[in-house]
């Protein structure tokens, strides 16, 4: 799941949507509304870390480039959302991608975005 810092100037979905395509090569549309959040330590190049806050924002994708920019530094992998919520550390994301798995058009947030892509 790409994540990264807030941009200067730009809307958060935004600045999901360059996170998407900087760390996994993805081009699609995304939505504007969060549909959960949870936290993660990210280390700091010093050893310190620091407690990260993730708003995350829905994404259809229409295509994966074959060279983005941090393909050197990651493998692109994807996983059925159950699949993905045993792979992840954190409570709340693992919580949130098994909602996915149960009906994710159920969910008003989803809804609206699908009709909307």
């Amino acid at each position: 799941m790409p994540k990264g810092w807030t941009m200067d100037g730009k809307k958060p979905w935004h600045a999901a949507e360059i996170e998407a395509l900087e760390e996994a090569g993805a081009v699609g549309y995304i939505g504007t509304e969060v549909i959960g959040s949870y936290t993660y330590k990210k280390k700091l190049a010093d050893g310190s870390n620091l407690k990260c806050e993730v708003d995350v924002y829905p994404m259809v994708v229409d295509r994966l480039e074959r060279n983005w920019k941090e393909r050197h530094q990651r493998k692109r992998r994807w996983f059925t959302p159950k699949s993905a919520a045993k792979r992840v550390n954190e409570r709340k994301l693992a919580k949130l991608l098994k909602s996915l798995a149960k009906k994710p058009s159920k969910q008003p947030v989803i809804r609206e975005f699908l009709k909307a892509s």
